[in-house]
């Protein structure tokens, strides 16, 4: 009983925000020497602070107690084609350091031993070590398969299906990982601190070097049987070629990054990268602008097989071609009129690149602070 009054205190605090013990006992029904008493042994094993002391009216103050952010600390990692970001955040959400370096790794051993560094070198910012954290998320391309310790689906990233990669990432982080999809992490980052904080139903498609999904059901992150929902970069997508005038494979061909220079580049518009075609589209460009409408009804065939199935009332677009919103959004609408009567609203996300990294450090808080109060040993006797 000790430990659920404990509990009961603490889960108040954390969903209430600072409080004092009269009120404490007010909101959980619990008499005001049981919170006294689970406060003092909460604040014994470092899960709880005083912060100060009110005063409601006439009478003694009050003291205020906070849960102790210091309690534990959380590591997010994103790993992408492109770059790889890290932070660490404590128990109370906030990022205490972070680091952001350009993946230059041409092998999943490299990959893996870079991303161990990095941690390391973010940890040690925060004034501590692996050892110290309580859970650790990584975002990545793919879907985590637990029979082999492999990642699926990870095409875009050198070597990293291999069997066993999830116990090479464990080995160099340590215990209590978590490994979960990228776009995954976005829906969930965006559905924490973004523009899904209010939506029950919704997905999440990050655009960039490939095309994933996020899919929210009831305010709870969808996976399906084999941790596959959302791989929407495979499904069959049939357009023009100027060969033969069609060609059919998948959607990812057809709308991720490298699709959009070859889109331009039949415009006429020679470009290194999606990120020189968008910006030559703001920049007024009849070649550009052309591309990217080409572009955004690909993607309206993405969100129209989707809406047809899952009927989100959100539709949130994100990654680095995704994030274009201002440019895809109108043509995309456009496109999907013509091609359903189900059009959902669609929104630029809010967290831009961060989304996965937010995703993985508020997945790793939910774990974390279950997993703190039952180290710290709530004391029953």
């Amino acid at each position: 009983m000790r430990v659920l009054n404990q509990r009961a205190v603490l889960d108040r605090l954390r969903v209430g925000g600072p409080s004092t013990r009269p009120r404490i006992a007010k909101d959980t029904g619990l008499s005001k020497p049981t919170v006294g008493q689970a406060l003092l042994d909460l604040e014994q094993h470092g899960l709880v602070r005083p912060i100060g002391r009110t005063s409601t009216g006439p009478g003694r103050s009050a003291v205020v107690y906070e849960p102790n952010p210091a309690a534990g600390h959380v590591l997010g990692v994103d790993i992408g084609r492109q770059r790889i970001r890290v932070a660490v955040a404590d128990l109370a959400g906030s990022v205490i350091a972070r680091s952001d370096e350009r993946n230059r790794c041409r092998s999943a051993t490299a990959l893996v031993r870079t991303v161990r560094e990095l941690a390391e070198r973010t940890v040690a910012d925060a004034g501590l070590s692996l050892a110290d954290l309580v859970v650790k998320v990584v975002g990545t391309p793919g879907v985590p398969d637990p029979r082999d310790r492999t990642l699926r689906h990870a095409p875009n990233l050198p070597g990293w299906e291999r069997p066993g990669l999830l116990d090479d990432l464990e080995a160099e982080l340590g215990p209590d990982l978590v490994v979960e999809n990228d776009a995954n992490l976005a829906a969930v980052g965006e559905q924490a601190h973004g523009v899904a904080r209010d939506a029950e139903v919704f997905v999440c498609i990050t655009v960039g070097t490939g095309i994933g999904m996020g899919i929210v059901v009831d305010g709870r992150l969808f996976r399906g049987a084999h941790g596959a929902a959302g791989e929407v970069g495979y499904l069959p997508y049939t357009g023009q070629s100027e060969e033969d005038g069609r060609q059919r494979g998948q959607v990812e061909a057809a709308a991720a990054a490298e699709s959009v220079v070859a889109l331009a580049k039949q415009r006429g518009l020679v470009a290194r990268s999606a990120r020189e075609v968008f910006a030559a589209a703001k920049a007024g460009d009849e070649r550009a602008l052309l591309a990217v409408r080409d572009e955004a009804e690909r993607l309206a065939f993405v969100v129209a097989s989707v809406v047809a199935v899952v009927d989100p009332e959100l539709v949130v677009l994100g990654g680095g071609i995704g994030s274009n919103t201002d440019l895809l959004q109108e043509p995309m609408e456009a496109a999907l009129r013509r091609m359903t009567p189900l059009v959902p609203r669609i929104v630029a996300g809010e967290l831009g690149d961060g989304a996965v990294l937010s995703g993985a450090i508020a997945m790793g808080l939910r774990s974390a602070r279950d997993l703190v109060f039952d180290r710290r040993g709530a004391v029953t006797h």
